[in-house]
């Protein structure tokens, strides 16, 4: 693995993970070479599930279809998406999964710097892209959720944390 994702990896562990509720129901959208659900395995966290395109995964399939995958609305404390977002919109798909209260956990290049990340990629710092990176969003626009807390690492990467509403908000009648 490349320098900078290894030091990456460690660091969204102790921001990001650690801080779960052993007990929670974890899924993670994209979950690759499932560095995620093997530490929370080994750390003992009972309820992770890991979706992808592609197997290891526990569940194989496009989030955006969660509904055929078997998953069921509402029914996740936390979801995390680590380089996820910049691949596809999954916001709705997110707030549909999630518990009212529940967490969204996010890491995605900072977009105006994704050139950055591009060059670090191509001289072997960081991991190659596994798509295009035609959804970039700037977190402090992502719809749905309340942003907990959003900072920029390095400059170059921004990490959210965003809770789903415990209830929308109706409009009142006239």
């Amino acid at each position: 693995m490349p320098m900078l994702s290894d030091i990456a990896q460690r660091k969204k562990i102790d921001y990001f993970l650690r801080p779960l509720p052993k007990d929670a129901a974890i899924l993670e959208i994209g979950c690759g070479e499932k560095w995620v659900g093997e530490f929370l395995r080994g750390a003992g966290y009972t309820g992770y599930v890991g979706n992808d395109l592609v197997p290891p995964a526990d569940i194989v399939g496009d989030i955006t279809k969660w509904d055929k995958l078997g998953l069921k609305a509402e029914s996740f404390d936390a979801i995390v998406a680590f380089e996820v977002v910049e691949h596809v919109d999954l916001f709705q798909e997110a707030y549909d999964l999630l518990k009212p209260g529940g967490t969204l956990l996010l890491t995605s290049p900072v977009p105006e710097m994704d050139w950055v990340m591009q060059v670090l990629e191509g001289v072997g710092l960081n991991q190659k892209r596994t798509s295009p990176h035609d959804h970039l969003i700037d977190f402090r626009t992502i719809p749905l959720f309340e942003a907990v807390e959003i900072k920029r690492v390095a400059g170059l990467s921004q990490w959210g944390v965003f809770r789903k509403p415990e209830a929308m908000i109706q409009p009142i009648a006239a």
